[in-house]
């Protein structure tokens, strides 16, 4: 009776639930569901991370490749994240071309990474003007259930971590590269983001990490990106304004909850 309640009315099936303080998976308003980290899962990708965050679940496979360094960055290599969502992650993605939300995701992930710093991408480059490494980023969800932007950048991170590059040694009076696969270097990372989603219904109730269900029927939502020093960005597609008090509160929850996030992967790194 009661999921033929919530397919029937699910705006007043969640509004009871909040009404009494309390969310349809009994967690608190700004209580976060479990993470789970694994690395180096995907042998045939250069390096791997899998991100469990209740459960919503993203893959994250990076595969390196030399390549050409852009013209107006001739010292630079390049980072090529792309976000799939799939209708194997939710009934609401169809088959076909990249939805738009995973286009702006992809777009929100190489913008928070070129902006923070984390990876600079002089460090991808072997020959100014010769060669650089591409890093082609997948980052699959194979199970969309609220936050899916949080476990991508967790994922993300993760395999980053763990991402080592064979030595290259190029000629360019000869243009001649010589690989040595066994010998490998990891790539430098100047610390680890971490993601924290909330969502506002009426009269500024704020909840954390909610749910595919919540997401939909809130008012706005926006997630907090952080390094271990500062504020990154507060990324917020829509939706009603937030007020001051409110952003207050959710940058404490938010920085709380990324140290536990970045413990995670540390951990898991520590066990490869």
């Amino acid at each position: 009776m009661a999921s033929l309640y919530k397919t029937i009315y699910p705006v007043k099936y969640l509004r009871d639930y909040l009404s009494e303080n309390i969310r349809p998976d009994g967690r608190e308003f700004l209580s976060f569901r479990p993470v789970s980290v694994n690395v180096s899962s995907v042998t045939q990708a250069d390096s791997s991370a899998i991100f469990k965050l209740g459960n919503t679940t993203v893959v994250c496979g990076i595969k390196a490749e030399l390549c050409c360094p852009k013209s107006d960055a001739p010292d630079c290599g390049s980072f090529i994240p792309n976000v799939g969502l799939t209708a194997l992650c939710s009934s609401k993605y169809r088959p076909g071309p990249p939805s738009d939300q995973a286009q702006a995701m992809s777009k929100m992930i190489d913008d928070i990474l070129t902006n923070s710093g984390i990876v600079d991408l002089k460090d991808l480059c072997i020959s100014k003007d010769k060669l650089s490494w591409a890093l082609y980023c997948d980052l699959e969800c194979i199970d969309a259930d609220g936050s899916v932007f949080d476990a991508c950048v967790g994922a993300l991170m993760a395999a980053l971590s763990t991402l080592t590059l064979p030595e290259i040694v190029f000629n360019p009076d000869s243009k001649t590269t010589l690989v040595h696969p066994t010998n490998r270097i990891s790539l430098p990372i100047r610390g680890i983001l971490g993601s924290a989603t909330f969502a506002i219904f009426n009269d500024n109730l704020l909840i954390a990490d909610p749910s595919d269900e919540e997401e939909t029927l809130a008012l706005a939502r926006f997630s907090i990106v952080m390094s271990e020093n500062e504020l990154c960005c507060v990324h917020k597609p829509g939706g009603v304004t937030i007020a001051p008090d409110v952003l207050q509160k959710t940058l404490i929850k938010a920085r709380n909850r990324i140290d536990k996030i970045r413990t995670l992967i540390k951990t898991a790194i520590s066990k490869t």
